[in-house]
């Protein structure tokens, strides 16, 4: 508890909103008319004046443009950064080559998720891995990184933007900007120069589309920006079309999907273990993964289908026939593109089978929900460099 919480003369001291920060593209936010709104800390823009449903469905179309700024970016340099790396998190990393990345979870003791994050092994002589963290956790997430691995050396790349080109046309706009991106697979980096700059791109995202990640110096950001939205295929999107399509596309969200709560054999996110590293283990709360790996989950992430016209939210419970609390929901929303709300969350693994029907309340009324396969929209990434015209 803190020392000062019972001083009269502090509770009653109003204390001022910390200042929210901007990312480089803040002024042009705002000069194309975007709602703003605060979001990890950060203001950055809900949606623009075309609307969340337009923004999310001209992704799935053709290719929209987000400023994903906020996020955490650094390098990780020194001998053996890979294998250390390895102590922190269940990727098998060792086996990365130069230019691929590999998405992973930073664990708790426990195997609880601190965070997750997207692990780059950079090419040259020296080994070097450039890491992307979410916004909410970067302070805690760098901390950790510096206090548990002392001998290598952290960089936190806090001068440099980073901007989302996704959808189905992203590879063929790009490419006329920075030529060869194209010829990058899926989960490929490429080293680019962009108006005499180094600029770092990733083909990769967030949406269950083909895209982009580009990395540059803030003072270019908003003329590269602007570059793009020229271009006939591309318009802005904001966190709200974001979130609306990564949940169609199930993936989670850290704290709300995934958090120090859940482990990644639950969240469903076995895939992201080698198997290296599922039989050797190395990395915090390999006794609980492994576990759950041998034995099957208590509980497994689950997609729900609410049968009501209004969406089930963060927080509401899932309950069996027999009223018995079985899980809850962890994100939710309304799909544009099935024309109806979808929800993910957790449930207890004997009612996590497509086609289980559970109960919640909306509003203080009884909801049916079925529980249903992920992805909700299947996923179009790029199965080889070039991509879709």
């Amino acid at each position: 508890m803190d020392e000062h919480a019972s001083s009269p003369a502090i509770a009653e001291t109003p204390t001022a909103e910390p200042a929210l920060a901007t990312t480089p593209l803040d002024a042009l936010h705002r000069r194309l008319g975007a709602r703003m709104a605060p979001f990890a800390g950060y203001s950055l823009p809900l949606h623009y004046p075309s609307g969340v449903i337009a923004e999310h469905l001209h992704t799935r179309e053709k290719a929209s443009l987000f400023d994903v700024s906020h996020m955490g970016q650094a390098l990780l340099t020194g001998r053996g950064a890979a294998r250390l790396l390895e102590t922190l998190v269940p990727a098998d990393l060792e086996s990365l080559t130069p230019g691929r990345t590999r998405y992973t979870q930073l664990l708790a003791e426990d195997g609880g998720i601190l965070d997750d994050l997207m692990a780059t092994r950079l090419p040259g002589r020296e080994e070097r891995l450039l890491l992307v963290v979410n916004a909410a956790a970067k302070e805690q997430d760098f901390a950790l990184l510096g206090q548990e691995l002392p001998q290598l050396s952290l960089t936190v790349l806090a001068g440099r933007a980073l901007l989302a080109l996704q959808g189905p046309r992203a590879a063929s706009v790009l490419s006329r900007i920075l030529p060869g991106v194209e010829e990058a697979p899926f989960m490929g980096w490429v080293a680019t120069e962009y108006d005499g700059a180094s600029a770092f791109v990733s083909r990769s995202g967030y949406t269950g589309e083909d895209g982009f990640e580009i990395s540059i110096p803030g003072h270019l950001a908003t003329g590269l920006f602007e570059r793009l939205l020229a271009h006939e295929d591309v318009a802005p999107a904001g966190l709200a079309a974001r979130d609306s399509l990564r949940l169609e596309a199930g993936l989670c969200l850290y704290g709300h999907d995934i958090d120090a709560t859940t482990d990644p054999v639950e969240a469903g996110l076995l895939w992201s273990i080698g198997k290296r590293r599922r039989e050797e283990g190395g990395f915090p709360g390999f006794a609980r993964i492994r576990a759950a790996i041998d034995n099957g989950p208590a509980r497994r992430r689950v997609g729900l289908l609410p049968q009501s016209k209004a969406p089930l939210r963060d927080g509401a419970i899932l309950t069996a026939p027999d009223g018995r609390v079985v899980g809850g929901v962890t994100s939710g929303g309304y799909s544009p593109c099935l024309s109806r709300p979808i929800a993910m969350g957790y449930a207890e693994s004997a009612f996590a089978a497509p086609g289980v029907r559970l109960a919640s309340e909306l509003r203080g009324k009884p909801v049916e929900v079925e529980v249903a396969a992920l992805p909700f929209v299947p996923h179009r990434y790029a199965s080889r460099g070039k991509g879709r015209a």
